[in-house]
């Protein structure tokens, strides 16, 4: 099995990869059941035979989850036949594309995920809500076996983020995480330039992220017809409704998401760890300052710059350790800065010095990185050979934990240090609190 993304894909028949799945499972609490995939409810897309077709439901279809809802209608061995959305809007709106594009009305809508996920013709469910209906739903899909393409940033919090990767592991699913910048060929070359020393050893990773909104002070709303925000509430806690905190504009505020910081970090903090090789291992210390608004709905930080201390050994490439900042003040995406020379690298341009290192090609001996052209095809790729995806759960967690740690060290106004091999502070049981936040009753993450 090639694990790396180079060579061809193999293609299993889904019969076989769905038994191998479940012999996986083994340790995962939710199994016992039998799994059985009817063709009844495949269809008859294309050529694809239905015993070799990934059958999909889409939890979250606003602006992101319809927008990964329709790159994988696009494959033919792909059949959606569910759509769940607490916006009737939103889940009408998936349905009706669903079915046009198989011209049939076979698309089941859904309100409460937990309903799809009670489905037994499933394999894999596309996850794409706020930040605080993460956890939950990934942790019930993994426990039913299915295989998980799960919107970044990847988690709340770090505890959120670490049962979620332990869960995903115990189940032995395929997870790909939506930070599909790593499926792009100039990150990728960034990141093999890096790694095979062409700017000598790294002592500074710069990362820029983008300023955070502000707000105005907001009246509270009627709810709209068809809108369940109870729901959409879910585990946070209630707050009256208003427009501009739901949808969208969940990012700003603090009881769902983190700001910019989180939804950028989730980008760009992962390429540096990509770069630098250290996507399963963390800072020792983190110190910086914030701006978070006193005033109006959102509270997320609109300035921020915090420093990341990482020690000797924790990367390939900086032997003498190094210091990650991250900050809405400097240019966006991942700058590399080395004894030698620098490359930086965003959505928009890949810049190095000197000059020609650009250019420079990997030679066949040196350090290849996973290769993916196209990040919803390499999950489906590694839903066949269950094979790791280019941009797995623990990576998207580690990358998280990067920002996570810059909030709490910013709001409590003081360096904070951090063990990232236990995933605690050091002597800090203040901050260790803000590793995980309560839940608003009945919900609880089932561990």
């Amino acid at each position: 099995m090639n694990t790396h993304g180079k060579g061809k894909s193999v293609t299993t028949p889904l019969s076989r990869r769905t038994f191998l799945k479940r012999a996986g499972l083994a340790s995962c609490a939710a199994t016992g059941f039998p799994y059985i995939v009817p063709a009844s409810a495949l269809g008859t897309n294309g050529t694809v035979a239905p015993s070799n077709r990934i059958v999909m439901g889409c939890i979250g279809t606003g602006s992101q989850g319809t927008g990964n809802m329709e790159g994988f209608l696009g494959f033919r061995e792909v059949q959606v036949v569910a759509v769940c959305d607490v916006d009737r809007a939103h889940r009408d709106r998936a349905k009706d594309i669903v079915n046009a594009r198989y011209g049939n009305q076979d698309c089941t809508p859904y309100n409460d995920f937990r309903a799809l996920l009670a489905r037994d013709d499933l394999d894999a469910v596309s996850i794409a809500l706020p930040d605080h209906w993460h956890a939950i739903p990934a942790i019930a899909a993994a426990k039913k076996g299915l295989d998980i393409y799960a919107e970044k940033p990847l988690a709340l919090t770090i505890h959120e983020g670490r049962v979620m990767s332990d869960m995903v592991r115990r189940c032995g699913v395929v997870w790909q995480t939506g930070s599909w910048q790593r499926s792009q060929d100039h990150f990728r070359h960034a990141c093999e330039l890096v790694r095979n020393g062409r700017i000598g050893a790294v002592h500074t990773v710069e990362v820029g992220l983008p300023t955070g909104p502000t707000c105005d002070p907001q009246p509270e709303m009627p709810v709209p017809d068809g809108f369940d925000y109870d729901f959409w509430l879910g585990p946070a806690p209630w707050a009256p409704y208003t427009k501009e905190r739901c949808h969208w504009n969940f990012r700003w505020i603090l009881d769902y998401s983190g700001g910019q910081l989180t939804d950028w970090a989730a980008h760009h903090c992962d390429i540096a760890n990509w770069g630098m090789g250290t996507e399963y291992t963390g800072p020792i210390a983190v110190e910086g300052r914030g701006e978070y608004p006193r005033d109006g709905l959102w509270n997320a930080a609109t300035n921020y710059r915090f420093e990341c201390i990482y020690p000797k050994g924790a990367s390939p490439v900086a032997p003498d350790g190094f210091t990650m900042i991250v900050s809405n003040g400097l240019r966006g995406g991942a700058k590399f800065i080395g004894a030698d020379g620098w490359v930086s690298v965003d959505r928009g341009h890949l810049e190095t010095d000197p000059p020609s290192l650009k250019d420079a090609v990997i030679g066949p001996r040196e350090t290849r990185l996973y290769v993916s052209k196209n990040h919803a095809r390499n999950f489906l790729d590694c839903v066949r050979t269950r094979a790791a995806t280019i941009t797995p759960i623990e990576a998207a967690h580690r990358a998280i934990t990067i920002a996570h740690l810059g909030n709490i060290a910013m709001q409590l106004e003081r360096k904070v240090r951090w063990n990232p091999e236990t995933e605690q502070f050091v002597d800090d049981p203040e901050a260790d609190r803000m590793r995980s936040r309560a839940m608003r009753a009945p919900w609880r993450l089932e561990a």
